[in-house]
């Protein structure tokens, strides 16, 4: 696993589940990657979520090595007595038995084959992966189930699974989604510290897309005043090494994460970080984030129309499928033993 930048001291914001705060007397010290394992009950997040097309994502690892600075699911750490901050990217749960509680599940009558999303919280190829390969065993499951599966990653790690990702490709359904939310390795090496380049994740997008998987890229978040320009550059970039299908969202700065964002910007962006806060608030009719369901992965006013229409008209250019939902397949089968009837 990549070593941390020894620069990096501990900080996170206070933790609204914890009644009682510590105060340093010292210098925060340095950040030391922990690694946590537990095993889980279930493995599948239900998400009830309105406005997201899927229902149930998976995640084998809590938190994220990966340390980018928007993260929206910082704040899950702190359910678990963690900090937002330099905690989420540092103290990693693992969960070691998620390829069983997955195979449990499918082994019920109540499971009837629907969508899985792989890194519906944190990124399930961050670099544990590599040594956990949680992930894999997983996916190898779906593949046994012939379960329909989603991926959005970072990770070049990805190319390791190549094997099982034609296999699901052929025998259910499949499609990976590559996040790049910039154009440039050095605003990306910034922004998110830990996470492969954009370079390197094009070129794995195209070992995907070369293979016959369906790839698509998610430009998210758009952080106006930084990466909005580099729109058309990834469509076009993303197109070339194959993808399929684009889509984007606007910064969302949930619970805490409005705190760690603020502050990391403040550092690497002092002087556009004027610019990006008045941006933001102006589409977000004064707000710097939107909670309410159908509003928060987006905008409003003229500034964000121009967003859309930029983004709308160089899919249409490059040629990206834009049609609204393709129907997922019923693939899924179960082994010949059957699960006994009072396994629901």
């Amino acid at each position: 696993m990549s070593k941390t930048n020894p620069l990096k001291v501990v900080t996170n914001p206070p933790n609204p589940y914890l009644s009682e705060q510590r105060e340093l007397l010292e210098p925060p010290p340095l950040v030391k990657p922990e690694i946590y394992e537990e095993r889980v009950a279930s493995i599948l997040t239900r998400n009830d979520s309105p406005d997201l097309p899927f229902r149930w994502s998976l995640n084998p690892y809590r938190g994220c090595f990966h340390a980018c600075a928007y993260c929206y699911a910082r704040p899950t750490h702190e359910y678990w007595g963690f900090g937002a901050g330099t905690d989420f990217e540092s103290k990693l749960i693992v969960k070691i038995n998620a390829p069983s509680r997955l195979r449990a599940t499918f082994m019920k009558l109540s499971w009837t084959g629907e969508l899985i999303v792989f890194s519906g919280n944190t990124d399930c190829y961050q670099p544990l992966e590599a040594s956990y390969h949680l992930t894999r065993d997983c996916l190898a499951v779906c593949a046994e189930f012939r379960n329909p599966v989603g991926i959005i990653t970072k990770a070049a790690l990805i190319e390791r699974d190549l094997d099982l990702l034609k296999e699901l490709h052929h025998r259910a359904w499949l499609q990976v989604y590559f996040s790049i939310p910039f154009a440039d390795d050095d605003t990306a090496r910034l922004v998110e510290p830990h996470a492969p380049s954009i370079t390197r994740r094009l070129h794995t997008m195209a070992i995907l897309s070369q293979a016959g998987i369906s790839t698509g890229v998610s430009i998210a978040p758009i952080i106006p005043g930084l990466n909005d320009h580099d729109i058309p550059r990834v469509l076009r970039l993303a197109r070339e090494a194959g993808a399929q299908n684009a889509t984007y969202a606007l910064l969302r700065l949930n619970g805490s994460v409005e705190q760690v964002f603020s502050h990391r910007m403040a550092q690497l962006f002092p002087q556009r970080m004027p610019k990006l806060t008045n941006r933001l608030r102006e589409m977000r009719e004064g707000r710097l984030s939107e909670h309410r369901f159908f509003k928060r992965l987006g905008g409003r006013g003229q500034a964000w129309k121009i967003i859309e229409q930029m983004f709308e008209l160089h899919s249409r250019k490059l040629g990206y499928d834009r049609c609204a939902k393709h129907p997922i397949p019923q693939t899924f089968r179960r082994p010949i033993a059957q699960p006994s009837l009072f396994d629901q």
